[in-house]
């Protein structure tokens, strides 16, 4: 391949989200539509309740799908805001299997949006999204796990799924592996997480609360059991 064709595969893919991007945020002054929806859906994740953002979404009718798809998108983006209740709310709309499915797609691209991100622009743009120290926290998770790091990071609920995303675009590990890691790791809990939500009424938080911690607990098991086993094997103990 010449010079000039290198020069384009790498400015090509940086020009086009730099493109996205900077029509998203120029959208925001000039179209009053476009930013009502980013303020109102900022509330609804302020609230860190699921009925608001279920009401929101629900507004707008037949686009309520595709808005439900933009917002998955923009919180990854815009790491860290909540995606279980986008999640909630749309097994709550939709179904809990439609949910689920809107759910995993949506949060698929904007796995891929984030990964991309970061391959294209660098970790100074990462940095300055997600905080250095947030990249750092990820940065040793993915040292510690080594290729097993993406599908033992998507299924522990308490590490960021964007942060993971972002720092998985500046190693060199391919699209290919990242993406299928990424899309078999988030199933568990999107299934979880949609039955869960399409049962959600008035008062149920508290088995809401108890499901999710058991479901926790239960990745928290399997995995340490595992890392237990691999670290034994590395340094089995002197008899």
């Amino acid at each position: 391949m010449s010079k000039s064709g290198k020069t384009g595969g790498i400015w090509l893919p940086r020009l086009a989200v730099a493109a996205v991007l900077a029509l998203a945020v120029a959208a925001y002054p000039l179209c009053p539509p476009y930013a009502r929806v980013i303020d109102e859906s900022l509330s609804a994740f302020a609230t860190g309740d699921f009925t608001a953002m279920r009401a929101f979404i629900a507004q707008y009718g037949a686009w309520a799908a595709a808005v439900s798809f933009f917002l998955m998108i923009f919180q990854s983006v815009a790491a860290p805001l909540p995606a279980f209740l986008i999640t909630f709310a749309n097994a709550a709309l939709f179904g809990w299997v439609w949910g689920a499915v809107l759910s995993w797609s949506s949060a698929m691209a904007g796995a891929a949006l984030c990964f991309y991100i970061a391959r294209v622009f660098g970790r100074g743009a990462v940095e300055s999204l997600i905080s250095k120290a947030g990249l750092q926290s990820v940065d040793d998770f993915f040292v510690r796990h080594g290729d097993k790091s993406i599908l033992i990071a998507r299924l522990l609920p308490f590490i960021s799924f964007d942060f993971v995303s972002y720092a998985a675009g500046l190693t060199p590990m391919g699209f290919k592996g990242f993406f299928i890691a990424t899309g078999v790791g988030q199933l568990p809990a999107t299934i979880v997480y949609s039955y869960v939500g399409g049962m959600l009424t008035g008062g149920a938080r508290l088995l809401v609360t108890g499901l999710l911690i058991v479901f926790a607990l239960s990745v928290l098991i399997v995995l340490a059991r595992q890392m237990y086993r691999e670290r034994h094997e590395k340094h089995p103990a002197s008899n």
